[in-house]
């Protein structure tokens, strides 16, 4: 499962340069508080992000089939979680804060699905 390696580590290197970015040119921009905010996206996307590599890596011993779901919940995550996160702080666009929640479902659904497939195999 090579493709999530390299899209783990693709996201991770995602991670580095909006981290900088963000500590920065965002730091003296945005306050106390959306900082916070925009550097949780930030640790989430990395955690998952090495979740993919980890995925990736079962791949060599453990059945595809399961693990295309795991991983296909955390990209999700990512792009709703942490992307609503970076836009909503940046934008000050307030609706969506609504779509962070589905990240963050998508996340908790991803874990649940990859220690089902661990289990199953």
């Amino acid at each position: 499962m090579k493709i999530f390696i390299v899209t783990g580590s693709l996201f991770m290197a995602l991670t580095v340069l909006i981290g900088a970015f963000g500590a920065h040119n965002l730091k003296d921009k945005l306050s106390t508080e959306n900082m916070k905010i925009f550097e949780k996206g930030v640790q989430y996307q990395a955690f998952h992000s090495m979740g993919l590599v980890i995925i990736g890596l079962l791949g060599f011993n453990f059945s595809h089939h399961l693990l295309w779901l795991p991983a296909l919940l955390f990209i999700f995550g990512i792009i709703l979680f942490s992307g609503s996160l970076y836009i909503l702080v940046v934008s000050n666009i307030k609706w969506l804060g609504m779509v962070t929640p589905l990240g963050g479902i998508s996340f908790v659904l991803g874990w649940i699905f990859l220690g089902w497939a661990v289990f199953r195999n």
